[in-house]
């Protein structure tokens, strides 16, 4: 498998000594950091407009959270991340040593490279279930629907002013409420790719306006072995997750200047928890 190992990206990083690279034979593109590498089948149709139940308390919701996120995430998938996965935190360390920082709820980022990456940061970090995380609203017409809204997923409208305005009540609402977020700034996910793509700035114009501390969470690799093997194969990478220290916004600041500060220093920041020493990705296009 040469894709890694040509890719103009990959040949443009630095990392330091005793970082892994996975190689699992995809050939990632080397210009459209967002390009949508998945095409998932879509079986339903949501239409996600300002009819959305973008806040929905029916019973029939809460019980379907309730039961899913401590069941199916927190028994089930830990389960699956220790054997096929071999998982491994580090930083957890920095939950405590902030909790004073961290109790009126915090916006996570991670890098976005695992189909079901969102239960790793969560249980890493010890999300509460009351999380909220903005989706790509077309995978919300798959078969993923029903996990994507246990584990607190809300669409993005694509278009139509009305349907925005609702979306960004709702997230008034919930952050009101002490609700945690969670956002991936890479925007689509691309599988096991060590690089840090440019961050779309969403999440934190978001902290801005909330005054939320951003807590970088950031999945790194490992060298499938032993054990593990009996497990998935062995271009299928082990998973060590790294919680990192929050980065406070500061109000006093401009919106424009302050969201910019904050967009680089975590995409500075995620990339040193990476192993990074020279990302080959900006961090930012627009």
């Amino acid at each position: 498998m040469a894709f890694v190992k040509d890719n103009k990206r990959y040949k443009e990083m630095v990392v330091e000594e005793g970082v892994y690279i996975p190689d699992t034979g995809i050939d990632y593109p080397e210009d459209n950091p967002y390009e949508r590498l998945y095409r998932p089948k879509y079986d339903r149709k949501v239409v996600v407009d300002e009819n959305y139940p973008y806040i929905d308390d029916s019973f029939w919701t809460r019980f379907n959270n309730w039961w899913g996120f401590n069941l199916l995430l927190r028994v089930g998938l830990r389960i699956r991340f220790i054997f096929q996965m071999g998982i491994k935190y580090e930083g957890r360390e920095n939950l405590e040593k902030y909790k004073d920082v961290l109790k009126n709820g915090a916006i996570t980022i991670g890098n976005h490279m695992f189909r079901v990456d969102v239960p790793c940061i969560i249980l890493a970090a010890k999300v509460p279930r009351t999380v909220k995380i903005p989706m790509f609203a077309p995978n919300f017409s798959t078969k993923d629907n029903f996990f994507l809204r246990v584990v607190g997923g809300i669409p993005i409208p694509e278009t139509g002013f009305a349907a925005t305005k609702k979306f960004n009540e709702a997230f008034d609402e919930f952050h009101r409420r002490g609700y945690w977020f969670h956002m991936f700034p890479e925007a689509a996910r691309w599988n096991y790719y060590k690089p840090i793509r440019p961050y779309q700035k969403g999440a934190f114009t978001m902290a801005y306006k909330y005054g939320k501390p951003i807590l970088p969470v950031v999945l790194n690799y490992r060298e499938r072995h032993g054990f593990y093997r009996l497990f998935g194969p062995k271009s299928l990478p082990l998973l060590t997750v790294k919680v990192g220290e929050p980065i406070i916004p500061d109000k006093t600041q401009p919106r424009g200047v302050e969201v910019e500060r904050l967009r680089k220093l975590t995409h500075e920041t995620v990339c040193k928890m990476a192993g990074i020493i020279h990302n080959p990705w900006p961090y930012k296009m627009d």
